[in-house]
């Protein structure tokens, strides 16, 4: 029962980014790194455990952004939604990420929900936009793109965050959603209480993000009171963290995902300027894994993401588990990038790009 969350309340920051990934814990998955495709330069993590090694959340060089969540969906006979698509949702995440930088998001959600591109995917919906400037007016952005497999067309598709002072949250059910999750709620609420607190008390960056990580780190999950995994799980949109949860059967192989990506010269990782995991582990390294998708779940990663006015942006992962499935005390497991965006303050025409004056 993922959580993204996004606001562009603070005056200082065009947008912010916060995240909550939801999954069993010892699913294979890396660490962020910068990774490359044809036409892109991405900063994502990376889930190991499908073919496609697609990613929930990541932003291009250009500022492609997109985040994910799933559709809660129970109907095992409903061939055509299905709960594990024969395709990865995380493909739909990297289809953004990896567009050609001249094709507009209007475009790429015709061409998805139009075409081919949900099709044999499990239930999602997909945040996506370009980060700018809007050309139209100042301190506004582009807007981004909420579209989903399961609710509407593309017609129907909200855009959100264009305007300065709004807050939105989504988790596992579509945007429009008429019954809003408790989760929802509480995390749109603690966003704009957090800024609002940050403003008024003149507070720099690292403070705004020690606030925004304990939001994340907000549990008001019920008892389990003997419900199995299956019927506690309508349980977890009541809580905008997981503690650790199910049963207790782990694995026999254990992930070794954090030595598969590759360690970025970019990114500055707590306690070590390398292997994200060098100095997080308490023993050796076990064999790689096959499954990870049994054992315990929970809140595996954490991420908050700050865009400035000036395209500069900071992005932060905090690491809950290492990968033998043992907890990482806070801040232990953090790793943060940063990087302007390329195209910030452009204007399009066709496909070229005109450089203007800054706003």
């Amino acid at each position: 029962m993922c959580i993204a969350l996004i606001t562009t309340a603070h005056p200082d920051y065009a947008l912010i980014i916060l995240n909550n990934r939801d999954e069993f814990i010892l699913r294979p998955t890396s660490r962020p790194h910068w990774w490359s495709s044809q036409h892109q330069d991405i900063l994502s993590a990376r889930d190991l455990q499908r073919e496609e090694q697609g990613t929930w959340l990541g932003i291009t060089k250009t500022g492609n952004f997109a985040v994910l969540t799933n559709y809660r969906e129970n109907d095992t006979h409903d061939s055509e939604h299905p709960i594990e698509g024969s395709r990865s949702r995380g493909g739909m995440v990297t289809a953004w990420l990896t567009s050609p930088d001249d094709e507009s998001t209007e475009h790429f959600v015709h061409r998805l929900l139009e075409g081919e591109g949900v099709k044999g995917v499990g239930g999602f919906s997909l945040v996506c936009g370009k980060l700018r400037r809007s050309k139209q007016a100042e301190q506004e952005l582009e807007p981004l793109a909420i579209m989903s497999n399961r609710a509407g067309t593309p017609e129907d598709v909200p855009w959100i965050a264009g305007k300065k002072g709004e807050v939105y949250g989504l988790s596992n059910t579509f945007y429009d959603d008429p019954i809003t999750w408790p989760k929802v709620k509480e995390g749109k609420e603690g966003v704009l209480a957090a800024v609002e607190e940050a403003v008024e008390a003149g507070l720099g960056e690292e403070e705004l993000v020690k606030r925004l990580y304990d939001l994340l780190d907000t549990d008001t999950l019920p008892a389990q009171n003997g419900q199995d995994f299956q019927e506690y799980t309508y349980q977890l949109r009541n809580s905008i963290f997981i503690p650790s949860i199910g049963g207790p059967e782990l694995p026999k192989l254990i992930p070794q995902a954090d030595r598969i990506a590759a360690a970025s010269k970019e990114a500055v990782v707590k306690g070590t300027n390398g292997d994200p995991e060098a100095e997080l582990e308490e023993d050796e390294t076990p064999e790689a894994a096959t499954n990870g998708v049994t054992g315990a779940y929970g809140t595996q990663r954490q991420t908050i993401i700050l865009v400035d006015w000036e395209g500069n942006v900071t992005y932060r992962e905090r690491s809950l588990w290492n990968e033998k499935g043992h907890p990482i005390e806070r801040a232990k497991g953090d790793i943060k990038f940063n990087f302007n965006i390329d195209g910030w303050h452009s204007e399009r025409k066709g496909n070229e790009i005109r450089p203007h004056a800054l706003l």
